[in-house]
């Protein structure tokens, strides 16, 4: 590349605070607390990741069954991999058919589709599905634990630990609002899950002779507008707890709230912090999931050059009646890469400033893995090069 770096500047309004020091200064704004009665709460919105209210956000607090969003997440993963499929077979173990709580009351040796595993894990929160689950994916439910973690990590979530995939009350198995809005977001990335999260109720074993009636634990679903997802949670310790997704007029908005004293106030804190949203900003769509923002040459690749794009969807938030040339937008791709290159390599940001202070930062990545060339094609590449600087 000619140039050590590539600026794309463009005016376009944006409200964004990516950290949550950045995310209090809603919460000054408001001087109203808005979850009284959650011992931690957050609000973002998905797309940018931007804080618009927090409380106690970081106080590491047991999640209960929320626990499952990464126990979908890690499903989800494996199916976009190619490691899964929605109508493999899930066989039930000993151990998985012997969850206490919530459950979809699987019987040892009996088989169900992923599919069906995951309706029972996102709509009525089975905690056996999500054991045998886990144990389908990794072997042991110990093994699955360690990936959970291992993601947790990668993401960023700092007071996060997880004892098991189902959230069953555990001394040293915890988390926190931002904790949970983070792989919620990342859940969501997966568009697909929304089918069985957003769904108030449907049916497993539905042309057996013994049916089973699925009721979404998430009245959300149903009785606030645009609420697709995500996952409840309910312990003696842990309390009412919730991460809510919904989404209008382009904008998704996650919620999280922890601890609260009962469904009805929970539901109601949830809807309260949705209306506050949805009242006051709006978004402006920028780039779809999987657009091209930029190419990229791959030194020593077996393709010369590579599509950067990104992960998810890009927007950007502004206040209702925000003037819209008060913030820029960078997108800043790294000087040179060298293969092999994963497709989960990041090699650049969208950086969105305000008085050219950063405000916020998207990922970008290769369209696709590119593997190092053979030595016969870098030969061939470089006589090419001779070639053409002589002439």
């Amino acid at each position: 590349m000619k140039r050590l770096s590539r600026f794309f500047l463009f005016t376009l309004a944006f409200l964004t605070f990516f950290s949550s020091s950045a995310g209090s200064v809603f919460a000054a704004e408001n001087k109203v607390d808005m979850a009284p009665h959650a011992k931690s709460a957050v609000l973002i919105e998905a797309d940018s990741g931007t804080i618009l209210y927090e409380k106690n956000a970081n106080e590491k607090l047991p999640p209960a069954s929320i626990t499952k969003v990464m126990t979908m997440l890690l499903a989800m993963e494996a199916i976009e991999r190619g490691e899964l499929k929605l109508t493999d077979k899930v066989r039930t173990s000993e151990h998985a058919a012997s969850m206490g709580g919530s459950q979809i009351f699987l019987q040892p040796g009996e088989e169900m589709s992923v599919e069906d595993m995951l309706k029972g894990i996102a709509i009525a929160s089975g905690n056996d599905a999500a054991v045998a689950m886990a144990e389908h994916l990794a072997g042991t439910e110990e093994a699955f634990v360690a990936k959970m973690n291992e993601r947790a990590k990668q993401l960023g979530m700092k007071n996060t630990h997880f004892v098991n995939p189902n959230g069953l009350p555990s001394p040293d198995h915890y988390s926190s609002a931002m904790d949970i809005a983070i792989m919620s977001r990342e859940l969501l990335k997966h568009e697909h899950i929304t089918k069985y999260t957003g769904s108030y109720q449907d049916y497993l074993r539905k042309d057996s002779s013994n049916p089973f009636w699925l009721v979404n634990t998430n009245r959300l679903v149903r009785f606030y507008q645009g609420v697709d997802g995500l996952k409840t949670g309910y312990t003696s310790e842990a309390k009412y707890c919730l991460t809510a997704t919904a989404k209008r007029n382009n904008m998704r908005l996650i919620t999280v709230v922890l601890g609260e004293p009962d469904t009805k106030t929970r539901n109601a804190e949830v809807s309260g912090l949705f209306d506050y949203a949805f009242n006051h900003f709006q978004v402006y769509p920028v780039y779809k999931k999987g657009d091209v923002v930029q190419q990229l040459m791959v030194d020593k690749g077996r393709d010369a050059k590579v599509n950067i794009v990104t992960s998810q969807t890009v927007s950007l938030l502004t206040k209702k009646g925000e003037n819209p040339d008060m913030y820029n937008k960078e997108v800043v791709l790294t000087p040179s890469i060298k293969a092999p290159v994963k497709k989960t390599d990041v090699v650049g940001h969208i950086f969105i400033k305000k008085d050219g202070k950063e405000v916020a930062r998207v990922d970008l990545f290769p369209e696709k893995t590119v593997d190092q060339a053979g030595l016969w094609e870098i030969l061939k590449r470089t006589t090419r090069a001779i070639v053409v600087s002589y002439q």
